[in-house]
């Protein structure tokens, strides 16, 4: 069923464990970018690792790896089969990564967001009564690493990350905080999906600063409200993906 190619291996030491990862990779964006539908069966271990050119050990591990991420399931007499969508694991960092290797579902893309302006403005609201002055110097430090290096750099990015890292841990709850690798790779992962092929259309750096000073305030109604525009306005920045730009189009040429 699979139409990946056989991987290319620059050097002949390459260990099982560096190439279960690649094929993990190449499975897993196939998946979340619906080449391959939930239900649908991966073609067995023996044929699939002949097919790609690699031994069964790999592909083996790289099957475990999708389905600890929650994309696969096997069977015995059954064999692996894609999964349910509600049983993906979609705030993982590699299936977020996954998911925007090529362009995500508009559907997708909005639950996203939808999800970080739940979690992230109630947050706020919590980090503005309990931060403490290193919760501060933490996001400051964030906000500050954004404007000097921008969100087109590593470093930049790094420093988004950070300051919503930090906006977590201040709201002092262990299952909010347990959420942080979540949310950090979503604002990663989005922050890079807007500027691959155009810069960002405005400086991301003021919604930040007023999320944190609503926080060093203290006041927790103003903190909610400043982080959900925040991420209302980093919604709207995003770029809508080709095919829900096509389906519109195509929507209104019926409708003529």
């Amino acid at each position: 069923m699979s139409n990946l190619a056989p991987l290319e291996r620059s050097h002949q030491s390459t260990k099982a464990l560096r190439l279960h990862g690649t094929i993990a990779r190449d499975l897993g964006i196939a998946i979340t970018s619906g080449k391959y539908q939930p239900g649908d069966l991966l073609t067995g271990e023996i044929a699939s690792s002949e097919r790609l050119e690699v031994s069964r050990t790999a592909y083996r591990e790289a099957v475990r790896i999708l389905a600890a991420k929650g994309l696969v399931e096997s069977k015995p007499k059954v064999g692996t089969k894609v999964s349910p969508r509600h049983q993906w694991h979609l705030l993982d960092p590699d299936v977020l990564a996954w998911a925007f290797v090529n362009e995500p579902e508009l559907f997708l893309l909005k639950s996203l967001f939808e999800l970080r302006d739940i979690v992230e403005s109630a947050a706020a609201a919590l980090a503005a009564v309990r931060r403490t002055k290193s919760h501060l110097e933490d996001m400051r430090s964030g906000i500050e690493r954004m404007a000097r290096f921008t969100l087109a750099t590593d470093a930049g990015r790094q420093g988004d990350q950070d300051f919503h890292a930090a906006l977590l841990t201040a709201t002092g709850n262990p299952y909010i905080m347990s959420l942080t690798t979540g949310v950090s790779a979503a604002v990663d992962t989005t922050t890079t999906f807007k500027q691959r092929n155009r810069p960002l259309p405005r400086d991301p750096v003021p919604d930040h600063m007023r999320v944190f000073q609503a926080i060093a305030d203290k006041d927790p109604v103003r903190a909610q409200k400043e982080m959900s525009v925040l991420i209302h306005l980093a919604l709207q920045d995003t770029p809508v993906p080709q095919q829900a730009k096509t389906r519109k189009r195509d929507k209104a040429k019926n409708n003529a």
